[in-house]
């Protein structure tokens, strides 16, 4: 645990990582304080930013989003402009959920969220069309055994 929050703190953030519409009286109670001294720790975690948003979890299968890819891509370039063209690229593209930069085999790792092979097979084509890259290694889930699983506190 970080030492900038203490366990208040903490129990704060896993409650919001479970379910972030909690009512301020509600997440007072579960952390075990005042709703005003939950207000006032709540605020200052988000004026710090650990807390950077509040969302809610969609179900994929019900929303029609059933096919889940996870692209690593390798490049030969490194360089910043390229990068920058590579990012405003794979942001625009809405069907990637999570775009990370890693090392090993590949440069890059994606998470596609699609309808269908034809829906991912936009975004494929998009990046191959548009940015210079050396291989692309798709991989797709058969299932999600856990999947958006709140971040250890």
């Amino acid at each position: 645990m970080s030492k900038n929050i203490d366990q208040f703190d903490a129990r704060i953030l896993r409650a919001l990582q479970v379910d972030g519409s909690l009512s301020q009286r509600d997440l007072a109670e579960q952390v075990g304080l005042s709703q005003n001294a939950c207000w006032r720790r709540l605020r200052i975690l988000e004026e710090k930013g650990f807390v950077k948003g509040r969302t809610v979890r969609l179900d994929r299968e019900r929303l029609g989003l059933g096919l889940v890819v996870f692209m690593m891509i390798k490049t030969r370039h490194h360089s910043k402009s390229w990068l920058e063209q590579f990012r405003n690229l794979v942001s625009s593209l809405p069907q990637v959920v999570d775009f990370y930069r890693i090392g090993g085999e590949y440069d890059y790792m994606l998470k596609v969220v699609a309808r269908d092979m034809a829906n991912y097979d936009t975004v494929y084509q998009r990046l191959i069309e548009k940015v210079d890259l050396e291989s692309v290694t798709s991989y797709f889930a058969m299932e999600a055994i856990e999947e958006q699983r709140p971040i250890p506190i």
